[in-house]
């Protein structure tokens, strides 16, 4: 009986690898051999005069190749089900006055570090209700490995838990895990104590994402995207957080002091499946991902660097000019973007600027820039600051509805890294603005540089969002117009 189930068993393996990997790769060589040998006989055919019936199911023959190519060689539409963020425990809100007495009482920190962080602080567009977490309370921070791994657990279990309740997934319906988290990476991998928690399968294949900055989660989706293209009948889970007591800088260097300020805790969870069954509950279709780097700049390369202070501390380095290098890296981005989804008015205009350019008849006016609001109804920015956000959208000619989610979420949560694209999209699910057949683009720019973008289309009314976490206790106090 054991030998029959074992039979049967390798079986269904062999018959899914074949599905999976051999159809799709052979389906091309197959149609092509089909359509040659039909063609040869119908020549044969016609030239020894056969009946009309051999002619009519060799048509039919034809016909039949081009459906099993159709069917073998289309990719399975990639949903997003649903996803969570975290909303941190009010015990660790930490108030501008909070934050500043404490770095005062470091002895890392003299008068003018103090004096720049505040500086920052009040001009960032972060509220008083952002979050750090417990390890960056203590006085001095605990910044040890301990403290990295329970701030782990803090932020990542929370909206696991979440995402499997409300999609009513179990840990063993998941076939691949992508976590990122940029500066925390330790041994067994952060994707290994997930699949511990959770006890899922031993075939699960789990990637552990690192050093890829704040485009992180965007980067994730599109590796998901890749891997489900691969392997059908599929759901994926992506993670996305920063674990800051690893990354707290303790030195006076101004260019490093920025990240202090600036970021804050934050976590997500997505669920992406390719499976038919599906649609049914999925929020979301995934219609386009598309990565760019710049790292072959050495001005771009170094822009953004974690590297070692004149005293040996450890921080992250953030140049003057990462304004400038940000435009450049999203010009390349939306540039290749825009050629395949905007209409075809946006790019004539486009490419007649561009001649004009070339030729010197244009002397005051730039380069036309596409109107990207006649595909895409919602932008989900980088929150990497209020004047990052604010030239994003000054480059794209978006209005202040369309960079309202980035700029509130930058108020109430700071700047959470990878996470902050969904805490932007939860923030429009709780205006109740995303309607079915909208499109959201999801931008995310971070370090290297690199530049990821995400276009998704929703499928069904989203309703009934405006109590969920993390935005129900103060989604009726935003928009704030002085952020």
């Amino acid at each position: 009986m054991e030998a029959t189930s074992k039979s049967l068993l390798n079986a269904c393996s062999n018959f899914t690898l074949l599905s999976n990997y051999l159809f799709p790769k052979l389906s091309p060589f197959l149609w092509l051999s089909s359509i040659t040998l039909a063609a040869y006989v119908k020549v044969f055919l016609l030239l020894k005069n056969h009946k009309t019936m051999f002619h009519f199911l060799l048509l039919c023959f034809v016909l039949l190749s081009l459906l099993l190519k159709h069917f073998f060689s289309k990719p399975s539409p990639i949903y997003l089900i649903d996803f969570s963020c975290l909303k941190p425990p009010n015990h660790c809100r930490v108030p501008f006055s909070t934050f500043l007495e404490n770095a005062s009482l470091f002895e890392c920190f003299d008068n003018e570090s103090i004096s720049f962080m505040e500086k920052v602080l009040r001009s960032s567009g972060l509220s008083e209700e952002t979050f750090l977490p417990p390890s960056l309370h203590y006085i001095p921070p605990k910044t040890q490995r301990s403290e990295s791994i329970k701030e782990l657990h803090m932020v990542l279990f929370p909206i696991m838990d979440d995402l499997l309740a409300k999609t009513k997934t179990s840990p063993s319906d998941i076939d691949i895990l992508i976590l990122n988290c940029s500066g925390f990476c330790p041994s067994p991998s952060l994707t290994s104590v997930i699949v511990n928690k959770y006890g899922m399968r031993s075939d699960v294949k789990s990637y552990n994402v690192s050093g890829m900055g704040c485009s992180a989660s965007a980067l994730c989706i599109d590796m998901a995207h890749n891997l489900l293209r691969v392997h059908r009948n599929s759901n994926a889970v992506v993670l996305s957080t920063e674990i800051l007591s690893s990354g707290w800088y303790q030195g006076k260097e101004k260019s490093m002091l920025l990240i202090n300020c600036l970021f804050r805790m934050g976590s997500a969870a997505i669920l992406l499946s390719n499976k038919k069954e599906a649609r049914k509950n999925a929020k979301y279709l995934l219609l386009k991902t598309l990565r760019t780097l710049r790292a072959f700049d050495d001005k771009a390369y170094f822009s953004a660097i974690r590297e070692e202070d004149s005293d040996g501390k450890l921080g992250v380095t953030l140049k003057r000019d990462l304004l400038q290098v940000a435009g450049e890296t999203l010009r390349s981005n939306i540039s290749l973007l825009g050629y395949e989804i905007l209409p075809i008015s946006e790019k004539f205009w486009y490419g007649v600027s561009l001649i004009k350019k070339r030729f010197n008849f244009m002397k005051s006016e730039g380069v036309y820039v596409p109107d990207f609001k006649t595909v895409i109804q919602h932008f989900c920015l980088p929150c990497s600051g209020r004047s990052v956000i604010r030239e994003v959208g000054k480059g794209l000619k978006l209005g202040e509805r369309e960079i309202e989610a980035a700029l509130m979420t930058l108020h109430r949560f700071g700047n959470q890294s990878s996470s902050s694209l969904w805490y932007e999209l939860a923030y429009l699910e709780a205006k109740e603005r995303v309607q079915k057949g909208d499109n959201i683009w999801q931008l995310g720019m971070g370090s290297g540089p690199k530049c990821c973008s995400v276009v998704f289309k929703c499928i069904r009314p989203i309703v009934g969002q405006s109590h969920n976490k993390p935005w129900g206790d103060c989604i009726h106090r935003y928009p704030i117009l002085a952020s």
